[in-house]
């Protein structure tokens, strides 16, 4: 009887694994780490929330007055540097500047600004027409500014939103310089906050810009009035 083959004691061909022995195949560490990131990014905590704010106030009131027989343009307003961002800047001190971490203007102030005071220079009906920065429409008195401060000032007696704008007004059909400077003024308004949160400041920059417009609007149009008047 021929004796029976052990194949256990039978060398193994190179290549093969081992019986009982686990391969580590080549590919499977990139797959283990893609899969931990996967994990972890996906175990983690959620991502904060971040609440975006805008401007809301009604147009101011300007009634009882003729309209001028010219139309205007607004230019879009530059911005100071350290205001030159959507995030919420607040001072909580003299000759400090912080930023809200999860509370953000929807847009930057120079269009915040530009947007809200076209809005109310046609809602006011005073010119016979009111162009944006993209218009191509004609127009002789054109309307420049910036922002000089857009920000939350946390003062002792309370917090306060505190706005500064600049803002110049031109006679497009004077061919010289100084004869197309109609007027340039500085407008600065400190509203209280009525609440000390992002929310309260987005009210109480709200108020500012109510009535800085207000004061821009009349400054332009009796400015213009009298320009016009005197052709």
């Amino acid at each position: 009887m021929k004796a029976m083959t052990d194949f256990r004691r039978l060398p193994l061909l190179s290549g093969h694994p081992r019986p009982g022995r686990l391969t580590m195949r080549p590919w499977l560490p990139a797959l283990l780490a893609a899969f931990l990131v996967v994990c972890l990014s996906g175990c983690g905590k959620p991502p904060m929330l971040v609440n975006q704010y805008l401007l809301e106030y009604p147009a101011p009131v300007t009634g009882g007055k003729a309209k001028l027989p010219e139309a205007l343009k607004v230019e879009l307003f530059s911005v100071a540097q350290a205001f030159n961002t959507n995030a919420m800047v607040y001072q909580p001190q003299p000759f400090q500047s912080q930023v809200y971490n999860y509370s953000r203007w929807r847009a930057n102030p120079g269009n915040l600004v530009t947007d809200y005071l076209i809005r109310d220079l046609r809602e006011s009906g005073l010119f016979k027409a009111v162009f944006g920065p993209d218009s191509s429409g004609n127009y002789r008195f054109k309307l420049e500014g910036g922002v000089a401060e857009f920000q939350e000032v946390d003062a002792a007696d309370g917090w306060q939103a505190s706005l500064a704008l600049t803002v110049t007004l031109l006679d497009t059909t004077q061919e010289e310089l100084p004869g197309r400077v109609v007027f340039q003024k500085n407008y600065r308004v400190l509203e209280p906050m009525p609440e000390k949160t992002p929310q309260g400041l987005a009210q109480a920059m709200s108020r500012a810009m109510e009535q800085v417009s207000a004061r821009i609007i009349n400054d332009t149009y009796e400015a213009a009035r009298n320009r016009t008047a005197g052709k």
